[in-house]
Parts: structure tokens; C-alpha cells; sequence
């Protein structure tokens, strides 16, 4: 009898509850991280207009990313100079450092040279290098409603890219070689964040940054030492403010982005920045003159609509990521 009393005393139901309580936690932690990835899209999706006018005042577009990445690394280091060895002795943020190097290098890059939706949209197919990266690193399930979502945001993509008579958007020039490479990379980025959660968040926010301003500056002193694309200008007061004013703004974009980023899973990560590719159609026609028609408006509604339906996922249906598991 005594040993049939423990029995009695633990109903089913507390548990139950319990489970529902952390789901519904869960659901409302995704939906209060959202403006997060969102003010980062924004900051990004208008990006190239700094840039653009940086290099019209003799700053190349990889010279600033050095500069404003630069600066941010150095602060991050003067506040917390011990980072350092937490990152270098972690080969998972050496490889975020590289990963974030690729993805600023082309996105910025190719937003100086080509047309903006079309370069926001090769860097935005990265859901399809995601979905195989996360698989591989975080152990997330690809579903049938994973593989929807996907095509319902890169669908609304195409449809924001196309024009007619241009064919399929694929890799034609320098600035659509940037775009994908660079949109390869931020998968990376987005998957690594998750798989490195047990680092600390400085440790986290110093490797993309120093990885950014590291790997710009050398490609841009490669290139200029080969006569590609020319030297930093004199000091001036008015690029030194706009590269300081842009590194301000990137730490606080990457703050939120890496934030968000590791606690949510990855395929919501990079569906949600999808938005970015509204952001910077509409800026792109507003400051650049880039034609915003009625595909545009449509494809948009479909990556916020995929958006949306990705952070709605159940919790269930999520893993956790690779390095919290085997912890």
C-alpha cells in the first residue's frame, strides 16, 4: 500500500499543464523577438544608400566596411578586452568571423555595384543553404511545411526581382555573384549564432565584427595594391562622421540580429529577414529610383506572410541547437 501511494499523490495533469505553460512561453519569447530581426532587416535593407554615399565622397564600399566594422570590433575589445580569447580559442566563432567576413564583404559590395532588389534577392535564397545547414550543425527537422515556407518567401522574391524579358535571376555579373556568395555566408552566420549559444554574447557580437572589418580590409588593401578600386581618401570630417555613424548603427543591428538570432531557431531566423527585401525595394524606388510596381507589392506580402507563418511554428517541431544538446 505504501508503495502505491507515491502514485496517487503525482496526477497527470501538473505536468500537462507545465508543458503548456512552457509552449505558450515559448510562442510569445518568438513573437517579442521579432521587431529585433525586423529593425536589423531595416537597418540592412537600407544600407546601400550609406554606402552609395560614402563612395561618392572616395570611400569604396569595402574601405567603409573595414572602417565601421573596424570601429565597432575595437570598441567591443576596449570594453571587454578578455573576448579575445574566448573567441580565438572557439573554432565555431573563428568560422562565424569568416562566415560574417563573406556575407558583409558581398552584401555591401554588390549593393555599391549592382541593382539593389536584384542583389537583396540572390543574398536572400539563403533559406536553401540554411534548411542543409542547420540540419547538419542544429539537428532542425526540414518538414513539408519548412520546404512550403521556403518556397512561399523565395517565391515572393522572384516575384519582386523579375522583369520581364530578364529571364530567371541567376548569377550574371559581378554584383550577382556578391549577392549569392553573400547570402550563402549569412546562412552560415544565422546557424552558427544558433550552434554557439553557449559562448557569451560579447564573444558572439566580437567575431562578426572583427570577422567583417578583418577579411573587408585586406580584400580592399589586395585590391587597391592591384589598382582595382582606389585607396582611402584624405581625412575628412563629413566620411569619417558618416563611417563612425554607420558603425554605431551596424552594432546596433548585429546586437539585435545575433540576440534573436540565438534563441530562435534558424529557419525562422532567415525567413523573418526576408523582410529585408521589402525594405530595400521601397527604399531603392524612394532614393534610387528603382521601379516599385504591383509584383513588388505582392511578392513582399508573400515573404511577410512566410515570415510570419515561420514564427508561428509550434515549439514541438523545433530542436534545440547542436552545442545546448550536447551540453
Amino acid at each position: 500500500m505504501a508503495d502505491d501511494a507515491p502514485e496517487f499523490r503525482s496526477p497527470n495533469p501538473p505536468p500537462f499543464g507545465r508543458q503548456r505553460e512552457t509552449e505558450g512561453g515559448i510562442f510569445f519569447l518568438r513573437i517579442a523577438l521579432l521587431p529585433l530581426l525586423l529593425f536589423n532587416a531595416f537597418v540592412w535593407g537600407v544600407s546601400w544608400w550609406p554606402f552609395r554615399q560614402l563612395n561618392s565622397l572616395g570611400l569604396h564600399a569595402l574601405w567603409a566596411t573595414g572602417c565601421a566594422f573596424g570601429c565597432a570590433a575595437l570598441l567591443i575589445s576596449l570594453w571587454r578586452p578578455s573576448t579575445w580569447r574566448d573567441v580565438l580559442a572557439s573554432p565555431g566563432l573563428c568560422w562565424l568571423m569568416v562566415a560574417s567576413g563573406m556575407a558583409n564583404i558581398g552584401f555591401n559590395w554588390g549593393m555599391l555595384v549592382g541593382e539593389v532588389v536584384r542583389v537583396v534577392l540572390l543574398f536572400y535564397l539563403m533559406p536553401v543553404w540554411a534548411a542543409p545547414l542547420a540540419r547538419w550543425l542544429l539537428g532542425e527537422p526540414i518538414t513539408a511545411l519548412t520546404v512550403a515556407r521556403i518556397v512561399m518567401a523565395v517565391s515572393g522574391a522572384a516575384i519582386v526581382l523579375y522583369e520581364p524579358g530578364l529571364g530567371m535571376p541567376v548569377p550574371s555579373s559581378l554584383a550577382d555573384w556578391l549577392g549569392l556568395v553573400g547570402g550563402i555566408a549569412f546562412a552560415g552566420v544565422n546557424v552558427l549564432l544558433r550552434y554557439n549559444t553557449a559562448e557569451r554574447d560579447s564573444a558572439r557580437v566580437l567575431a562578426m565584427f572583427a570577422g567583417a572589418g578583418l577579411l573587408a580590409t585586406l580584400l580592399a588593401a589586395t585590391m587597391t595594391a592591384a589598382g582595382v578600386i582606389a585607396p582611402p581618401p584624405p581625412p575628412a570630417p563629413l566620411w569619417i562622421a558618416g563611417a563612425i555613424g554607420l558603425a554605431i548603427v551596424a552594432l546596433a543591428a548585429n546586437l539585435s540580429l545575433q540576440y534573436a538570432a540565438a534563441r530562435l531557431p534558424a529557419s525562422v531566423t532567415v525567413l523573418v529577414m526576408l523582410s529585408e527585401v521589402v525594405f530595400a525595394a521601397v527604399s531603392a524606388s524612394w532614393f534610387a529610383g528603382e521601379a516599385l510596381v504591383t509584383r513588388t507589392l505582392i511578392g513582399g506580402a508573400m515573404i511577410v506572410l512566410a515570415a510570419a507563418l515561420a514564427a508561428l511554428v509550434p515549439p514541438a517541431a523545433t530542436a534545440p541547437a547542436g552545442r545546448q544538446a550536447s551540453a
